[in-house]
């Protein structure tokens, strides 16, 4: 199209990158949810040069335009010229952000979206500017499994799942915050929901996307150590419990590797055996440790609910306990709403209405927590 200059992503100088990646690339890799580029540019029209691949799971993304969700869409196999946004008047400046839907697959190893350049008629300018940094550790509630659907979609397919709908990314933008996410449907802070004690999300926290491995993934620094110190957040918000507490309700897991038998226990009267209990407490607690001993200055907050309570207890315990042995007392634990028949989406998972819910209770209490704060 004549007008239109190509740019190479690694020669943009405006632009925000979202989400942990090597930044010494050619190319920006979109590792997984909420990976992306945000620009704001003059002109009538924005293109972005894309490849993508998969075997199972294909890669779903979305677009925003000056801060709201425009579409979202799958990125087939190969490479693509994908319209951002076109017609509009060249002297205004338009913001975009261009991200991953779907989260890091851990059983697909193929899956993956790449950003080689941008294609325009006007000029990049100097990109959006945040109040806040936050990070964000959970499983398939933080991946938005079931925030896209009817609910009466049954299927675990890429399609439902999001970032755009998730209260990360809508504490986002109650917040203007820059916002990270790690996260893994069926994955806990000690074990999967099936008893799988391989699944846990502390066991890549160091890495800059442990959860995605093989392929391109390796090629563009997916399992590469993480350095903490390019990006300090304001506030870390773990969201982690509930896949363990699954797994008191399932049979036991042969590690195929090892042959050993792992299963979470329940006492005759349905309780949970309590030697079980206290390895997630332990978990939680060491997890609480190597977040803090990586983030020495984030404020950390241990969130828990959405998909039933029964932990709650051990979980706020393993706060309280941590702040006991370690002194450290820029901790706390949040509850959040549970869902119900007007809240829930697909899969049985919390819908858009549940995701706003807790959206506003964490942004409230960030805003105080904040404004609690002294000034830099």
């Amino acid at each position: 199209m004549s007008g239109l200059t190509y740019h190479n992503i690694k020669d943009i100088r405006n632009i925000k990158l979202h989400g942990r990646m090597d930044t010494g690339l050619d190319v920006v890799p979109l590792l997984s949810n909420g990976h992306g580029i945000e620009v704001n540019v003059s002109g009538s029209q924005l293109w972005a040069d894309v490849e993508a691949d998969y075997t199972d799971f294909e890669p779903w993304a979305a677009i925003e335009i000056n801060g709201e969700l425009i579409s979202r869409f799958m990125i087939d196999k190969g490479s693509h010229r994908i319209c951002l946004f076109r017609g509009i008047d060249s002297s205004r400046i338009t913001r975009i952000k261009f991200y991953r839907e779907l989260q890091a697959m851990s059983d697909d190893k193929t899956t993956n979206i790449i950003i080689k350049g941008l294609e325009t008629d006007g000029e990049f300018m100097a990109p959006p500017s945040y109040d806040y940094r936050l990070e964000f550790i959970g499983d398939s509630i933080n991946s938005g499994e079931g925030s896209y659907g009817a609910v009466t979609d049954e299927d675990w397919t890429a399609y439902c799942m999001s970032y755009s709908r998730t209260y990360v990314n809508l504490v986002g933008r109650m917040l203007n915050a820059e916002c990270r996410v790690i996260s893994q449907g069926g994955w806990g802070v000690f074990s999967g929901w099936d008893n799988d004690r391989r699944h846990y999300i502390p066991r890549f926290y160091d890495r800059i996307c442990g959860l995605a491995s093989g392929g391109a993934n390796d090629k563009y620094g997916a399992g590469r150590s993480y350095d903490f110190s390019s990006w300090i957040p304001d506030a870390i918000l773990i969201n982690l419990g509930t896949n363990d507490c699954s797994g008191f309700g399932q049979p036991p897991f042969t590690d195929p590797e090892t042959g050993a038998v792992y299963r979470l226990n329940t006492n005759e009267d349905g309780t949970f055996a309590s030697g079980d209990v206290k390895l997630i407490t332990d978990a939680a607690v060491a997890f609480l440790k190597t977040v803090r001993k990586n983030n020495p200055t984030s404020h950390i907050v241990w969130l828990y609910g959405m998909l039933g309570y029964k932990l709650s207890l051990p979980l706020s315990e393993a706060v309280n306990r941590y702040i006991t042995e370690t002194g450290d007392k820029n901790v706390t634990y949040i509850q959040l709403p549970m869902v119900n028949e007007t809240t829930v989406g697909a899969r049985l998972h919390p819908g858009l209405k549940c995701h706003k819910l807790a959206a506003e209770i964490i942004t409230d209490y960030l805003k105080e927590h904040f404004s609690n704060q002294p000034l830099s």
